[in-house]
């Protein structure tokens, strides 16, 4: 079952790139946790099920001209998948380019995605999933 959560994370990643809602709800259980890095940070939360989701990407259209996960590597850990890559974007209005370390880990039950929780520090990325 696990390469087939790698491929799920896959598709994740690829909707989430496109803000394709529909897919991200399909691949995720009905309580998925979507769990930002900057959320974390400066809110200490994240999103819960579709309308959270949709929430995050109204604010992600809002801070963002473009933003996007640029995954490298993908490590099969059974009821887990950790992405190692990059997160490109540039800024809304200021035109800044962003160019910077990304880990996600999903979290997976019964072959949905049930959490996604995201670091802009691969080395926390890795504590994360027990690594």
């Amino acid at each position: 079952m696990s390469q087939e959560n790698v491929q799920v994370a896959e598709a994740v990643i690829d909707a989430y790139n496109r803000h394709d809602v529909d897919a991200v709800v399909a691949l995720g259980t009905l309580d998925f946790e979507w769990l930002p890095a900057t959320a974390r940070i400066v809110e200490g939360g994240g999103y819960r099920g579709r309308a959270g989701f949709e929430s995050y990407l109204v604010e992600i259209d809002s801070t963002w001209e473009e933003l996007r996960a640029v995954p490298t590597e993908f490590r099969d850990l059974g009821e887990q998948v950790l992405v190692l890559g990059r997160m490109e974007g540039r800024g809304t209005g200021s035109g800044v380019p962003v160019d910077a370390p990304l880990g996600m880990v999903f979290d997976f039950r019964g072959g949905k995605v049930s959490r996604a929780r995201t670091y802009l520090d691969q080395d926390e990325a890795l504590r994360a999933a027990g690594l």
